[in-house]
């Protein structure tokens, strides 16, 4: 089963950096408001109980609920308080998520770097700008493709996507004991971005992967396999890696 890509666990007690606007010059709170819209705007044309079949059993609904109380826990995180309870529904779908996504954005614009609750400990409140803005980016995904609708492909986003992933999320996995260190890297090539990482630490990797940054960030957010992309070295070791939990 694909797993739901965000997590209310407890937080890692480590120090948290600003991410309201990448090295790259990349505005993640201009791409979270698009994407937040781009996601509301869809919500309309696909069937609610189409099914998502990368995410297990869930169906477009699911999607929608799971992304609105997400922002709701998401804009408590970022102002240190838990957030208050929504209910089970059934909701008004395209209602529930836009009252949701206007409060994240409500908040994280007024909060601005006032230090909030971060997934790896105190730390500015805008640091969910990037956060909020790729699990919004995948979800859309999601939602659009299971209604059989195409998506933009920008592969600034994309790209971040997949840092976001090596920088951030495989790394706190570890060290919250959700998964054990890979044995050797695997190197992650965008073939539309000019950029490259190494997944899983430092050293000699056993194994190359190709393709744009939207296939490698589908990839290790387990919406896309090994078959998709292009695989140099040990295939095994792929397969290996995408199997532990890389994300939560």
């Amino acid at each position: 089963m694909t797993r739901a890509p965000s997590d209310h666990a407890t937080t890692v007690p480590t120090t948290a950096t600003t991410t309201s606007v990448a090295p790259d010059g990349l505005d993640h709170l201009a791409h979270l408001v698009a994407a937040q819209h781009a996601f509301l705007a869809s919500i309309a044309e696909v069937d609610p109980t189409t099914r998502v079949p990368w995410c297990g059993r869930w169906r477009v609904r699911d999607v929608v609920v799971h992304l609105g109380r997400i922002h709701h826990w998401a804009a408590g995180q970022a102002s240190k308080r838990q957030e208050t309870p929504l209910g089970r529904g059934p909701f008004v779908l395209d209602t529930f998520y836009a009252t949701q996504a206007a409060e994240l954005r409500e908040t994280l614009v007024r909060l601005g770097d006032t230090e909030g609750w971060t997934l790896v400990g105190n730390g500015p409140a805008s640091w969910w700008r990037r956060r909020q803005l790729h699990e919004t980016t995948v979800h859309l995904w999601d939602l659009r493709t299971a209604g059989g609708l195409p998506l933009d492909d920008d592969a600034a986003v994309w790209s971040d996507t997949v840092d976001e992933v090596v920088t951030v999320m495989q790394p706190r996995q570890q060290a919250m004991g959700r998964m054990q260190p890979l044995p050797a890297p695997v190197r992650l090539v965008a073939t539309d971005a000019d950029q490259t990482w190494l997944l899983g630490g430092t050293g000699t990797p056993s194994v190359t992967v190709e393709g744009t940054a939207q296939d490698l960030a589908l990839l290790v957010w387990g919406r896309r396999s090994p078959d998709e992309v292009a695989v140099r070295g040990d295939a095994a070791a792929l397969d290996d890696a995408l199997a532990r939990r890389l994300t939560p």
